[in-house]
């Protein structure tokens, strides 16, 4: 008899069990498919404007950080414990490239952003940075190196930060090139905060270089003994993303704050972006940074997010498969809690501005996003075991 009653009690509460499950399911932000929670290298989601199929086209991958695409279809992944990885006919290559520098990997810091050269088709030059390692702790450089097959050759550092320290991360790292061929390149606060203020030293910056790492002439502060001549913009804390249209050439960025904070910016050549002076964020352990989050002579971000999204890689889209996201930013969002581990799209023809979360019954962290030559979207995973996604539109 107590048997039976037992039983009769573990089955109400598996129904009850699957009862929440499907309320949770039908509440979500977007909708997996029934065949999506089945398998978890493809799943189906509907969004505001398309249903589309996530599908995951490489797994294995440790920790990447950054996502390139090579003339020939093949695609370049850096992990952060050094390695630069080849994908060739959808397949991860189980030798990595050889000729990468010598990285410190650990935590938040390693093998990081990579860009190919405007011409690379013509000069196969690509650029790469990393935490270099040294006496007073590491800081970011950024090497340049010629791809031969599978070996990068005449790699040399072109550029070395003033920023070493022996703390863990916040540590910027995005490259992107401007339509004049000159590159950006981001860096952070290193948990120092006040150095993003200070014009004379490369933390909490974006900095703006000639492709061999020269500083160019038009950079807004040339000629001013108080600014580093690098300088492009000030006052950032960590930007892990960032993306230039290609047709307007209109420069997005996104930051992490502390807790709290995080920003989505449009940076422009010259300006104070306000960190630690202005911030929607506190300190980690609830402290006040500052009252202000506004001050003449600072920017205000296009949007700020508290909590944090822990935002990463930013893309513009632009391309032929989704017109209605065209000139749409999507970023990817790596906090475990309810407003991370998705994608964000973000649609600037409304005031204010529309945003779309997406994709977070995957729960995956999102590292990068980046829109390939065939006009649909990839997304690099974050979680240790990680994959390559890319979205497309359904039954198409």
């Amino acid at each position: 008899m107590g048997r039976k009653i037992l039983l009769a009690s573990l089955a109400l509460g598996s129904i009850a069990i699957v009862a929440i499950a499907i309320a949770v399911s039908r509440n979500a932000p977007d909708r997996a498919a029934a065949n999506g929670a089945a398998d978890p290298n493809v799943s189906d989601f509907q969004t505001e404007h398309y249903a589309i199929h996530v599908h995951a086209l490489v797994s294995g991958l440790s920790h990447p950080w950054s996502l390139a695409f090579l003339p020939d279809g093949d695609m370049l992944v850096t992990e952060r414990n050094g390695r630069l990885r080849r994908i060739h006919n959808g397949a991860l290559q189980r030798q990595p490239i050889s000729g990468t520098p010598q990285v410190h990997s650990t935590g938040q810091e390693g093998l990081l952003d990579i860009a190919l050269h405007p011409k690379f088709a013509e000069n196969h030059l690509l650029y790469l940075t990393y935490s270099k390692p040294g006496t007073n702790g590491t800081t970011i450089a950024l090497a340049r190196g010629r791809l031969d097959g599978d070996a990068l050759q005449e790699v040399r550092d072109i550029f070395v930060a003033d920023n070493w320290s022996s703390a863990d991360g916040n540590i910027g790292s995005r490259l992107a090139f401007m339509r004049d061929g000159t590159l950006l390149m981001t860096t952070g606060d290193r948990h120092l905060q006040t150095p993003a203020q200070d014009q004379t030293r490369h933390w909490g910056k974006i900095l703006r270089l000639h492709d061999d790492g020269s500083v160019p002439p038009d950079n807004p502060f040339v000629g001013r003994k108080e600014y580093r001549a690098e300088i492009f913009s000030t006052g950032h804390r960590n930007p892990q993303g960032l993306a230039i249209h290609p047709t307007t050439g209109a420069i997005y960025e996104t930051e992490h704050g502390p807790m709290g904070g995080d920003e989505l910016n449009l940076i422009l050549p010259g300006r104070n972006y306000g960190w630690p002076t202005i911030t929607f964020g506190r300190n980690y352990n609830g402290s006040i940074i500052t009252t202000e989050t506004s001050r003449d002579g600072m920017e205000q971000p296009l949007k700020y997010w508290v909590p944090s999204i822990a935002p990463s890689g930013l893309a513009i889209y632009t391309g032929e498969r989704f017109p209605k996201w065209r000139d749409n930013v999507f970023a990817g969002a790596m906090a475990m809690r309810e407003v991370g581990t998705q994608l964000y799209r973000i649609d600037f023809s409304t005031s204010p501005l529309h945003i779309e979360p997406m994709l977070k019954p995957l729960l995956q962290r999102i590292r990068d996003v980046r829109q390939g030559p065939d006009g649909l979207l990839y997304l690099l995973t974050d979680n240790g075991d990680d994959r390559l996604l890319r979205i497309e539109p359904k039954n198409q």
